[in-house]
């Protein structure tokens, strides 16, 4: 397959394909990179599509950067991404996992994507947040005197906090598609219902996987929805 490095407004990427009007632009999540899209992309070239992934911060080539990897400077570098999209191809849709999605959410619902697949989303990050406080036991009077709060899973920052109570989810006018994990520890089934019926978004549910899809039955799973919905 075509596979062309290259930086956009200073971010590490990789155009995936042969040249199309059609476009993919894929978010990972947390603990990925932009190489990890080369599968999603052999699909999307199969079906016509180039796909456009890159490095959120704190990942892939940017690991050492001081820049966290949180909803600020998130949505930056999407808007960065999706303003090459948008300039240089006539027809632009959205992948996006896990926190990348929620990073989408809270970013492109004004962005004229022709269709969004969202793997494992997370839909309601306020809930996720005070979930890890009860795993924790942090109470929001503890998070507000010490500002930041490292657990074994993810750093609790009051900031960050305030701003996800602050900006929930309100619009989603895409056309979106998702693949939920049944025994997703990070969002409910209900969660998940609530906002595909919310937004009209069609759910498909893999009751045996787990949030990352990574156990040893879940490629196909994911390869099969990937091929039926790109």
């Amino acid at each position: 397959m075509k596979k062309q490095n290259m930086r956009i407004g200073g971010i590490p990427a990789i155009l995936w394909g042969e040249p199309s009007e059609h476009v993919y632009l894929h978010v990972h999540g947390k603990q990925s990179c932009k190489e990890l899209a080369e599968e999603f992309a052999q699909i999307a070239q199969e079906k016509g599509f180039q796909t456009l992934s890159f490095d959120l911060p704190q990942h892939g080539e940017r690991r050492e950067e001081p820049t966290p990897c949180d909803i600020v400077n998130g949505m930056h570098d999407l808007r960065v991404m999706s303003g090459h999209i948008f300039s240089h191809w006539k027809h632009a849709s959205l992948y996006a996992c896990s926190l990348g999605a929620y990073f989408s959410l809270q970013t492109f619902a004004r962005e004229p994507f022709e269709r969004c697949l969202f793997q494992s989303p997370i839909v309601d990050m306020e809930a996720l947040v005070r979930q890890m406080m009860v795993w924790f036991d942090v109470t929001p009077e503890r998070l507000e005197r010490e500002r930041r709060i490292e657990t074994p899973i993810d750093t609790l920052d009051w900031e960050y906090y305030g701003f996800i109570q602050s900006h929930p989810v309100a619009a989603w006018p895409l056309p979106t598609r998702i693949l939920y994990a049944g025994r997703d520890a990070l969002q409910t089934p209900e969660t998940m219902r609530t906002f595909a019926r919310r937004f009209g978004c069609a759910l498909t549910v893999a009751q045996e996987s787990e949030h990352p899809f990574m156990g040893e039955a879940d490629g196909p799973i994911v390869r099969a929805w990937l091929w039926e919905n790109i």
